[in-house]
């Protein structure tokens, strides 16, 4: 494989357009580095910008909010973060894929110790800002309540307490782009990919066409939310199961519970099942993607919703992804070629039950060189009955089906039930 070049190569370009630039070069970033201080830290604050290094700034979408503070005076634009005791409740990593450029391209491997391994730069004035942030907490739902009562889960009193409640590490992720890296991952070239993000965003980063050298985007979206059940050390201990559910957001399904959908039971079940590894000395694994809709975005959901139910006929499977291309040009938009970079960084090489039953995702695990022994379906008592269109019409496409590794498939059994039934 090539390595990509380093700024070390090249000229240090200056342009006058971009405020604020001094001509001071700021720290080299060298992807796929195992020591993060050879690698280079991610600078993208704006207290300094001879410092930044690379295309955009942090907290995503929320950038346009921090701008609006600024502008109505309520917060100070030199502000440097205090990162006092924020540093992870729970250590996670390194593992060897944080050194491989072709596992992790959209995420910053070290973003959440970038306080212990940029110490020194924090000391000669560089705003170093982690992108990962790592804490412990409880949850509830009424569902896991639900199954308690009914005795599908057990209060262990360690991962479940009294009341249903669920012990969990939580994980928050900011979006950190290698564009060479990205590039590839989608088979485009950099060029155009740059190109692309440039003029569809009107614009909104110059240096996505002016500045060759920086090589590293942080780009305006939403972030990652993963739940870690269990042992964290389980999930890379090839001795003990690993269950995982891979969720893209549903704000109408997954929080107000609309009934058109499967995302909240589907996302229930999935933690249901990671409860159920973990107890049986496992682990589990819930990762939260913000890509509204396909990525297509909530306005665009509704749009296809009326669509759909206004056609002669009613609501069908028939309709289902033509009416959604019909308004937005496209099925699906959430490049699920990205999302095993979560994964990686977990040091994750086997999912014994994955509980999703969508291809997209599986082949893209997959073919990131993770294996997949059992596919979990939902079931169908938990199919809400406006929903069967959805489930009908992904059969229908080849979304979903059903793939076992036979080699692969374990034979430990949980509360008698085994992994294959």
């Amino acid at each position: 494989m090539q390595q990509p070049k380093t700024l070390s190569k090249r000229k240090h370009i200056v342009l006058t357009s971009h405020p604020g630039y001094s001509g001071e070069k700021p720290p080299r970033i060298r992807w796929g580095e195992t020591d993060p201080l050879q690698r280079g830290p991610i600078v993208g604050s704006l207290t300094n910008q001879a410092h930044r290094n690379v295309i955009g700034t942090h907290s995503g979408s929320y950038s346009v909010y921090r701008a609006l503070a600024v502008a109505s005076g309520t917060l100070q634009p030199n502000h440097r973060a205090d990162l006092t005791n924020t540093a992870p409740i729970v250590p996670i990593g390194p593992y060897p894929s944080w050194a491989d450029p072709e596992q992790i391209v959209s995420l910053d491997p070290f973003g959440a110790i970038v306080g212990e391994a940029y110490a020194h730069l924090y000391q000669q004035g560089y705003d170093i800002r982690p992108t990962i942030a790592v804490t412990k907490a409880h949850i509830q739902m009424p569902e896991l309540q639900e199954a308690v009562a009914k005795g599908r889960l057990s209060v262990d009193g360690k991962i479940v307490k009294s009341g249903g409640s669920l012990v969990v590490t939580k994980v928050a992720i900011e979006p950190v782009w290698y564009l060479p890296g990205i590039a590839k991952r989608l088979n485009v070239r950099e060029s155009d990919l740059r190109r692309a993000l440039f003029q569809q965003t009107g614009g909104m980063f110059p240096e996505l066409v002016t500045r060759p050298d920086l090589q590293v985007f942080l780009p305006p979206i939403g972030s990652i939310t993963v739940y870690l059940i269990g042992d964290i050390a389980a999930i890379t201990d090839p001795n003990r199961q690993l269950a995982v559910r891979v969720h893209d957001e549903c704000n109408g399904s997954d929080v107000f519970g609309s009934d058109i959908c499967t995302c909240r039971p589907y996302l229930v079940h999935g933690i249901e099942v990671c409860v159920e590894t973990a107890q049986a000395g496992g682990a589990g694994v819930i990762v939260y993607f913000r890509k509204e809709g396909r990525a297509l975005g909530e306005v665009t959901k509704f749009l296809v919703y009326n669509a759909r139910k206004r056609q002669e006929g009613g609501d069908s499977a028939s309709a289902y992804f033509s009416r959604t291309e019909c308004v937005a040009g496209v099925q699906d938009m959430r490049f699920q070629e990205l999302m095993p970079d979560v994964l990686h960084w977990l040091g994750i090489r086997r999912i014994d039950r994955f509980v999703s039953m969508s291809d997209m995702k599986y082949n893209a695990i997959v073919d990131s060189g993770i294996k997949i022994v059992q596919r979990i379906a939902i079931p169908d008592e938990l199919i809400p009955a406006d929903a069967q269109v959805e489930i009908a019409a992904k059969q229908a496409a080849g979304y979903y089906s059903e793939k076992v590794a036979p080699d692969e498939i374990a034979l430990t059994t949980i509360k008698g039930r085994s992994f294959t039934e």
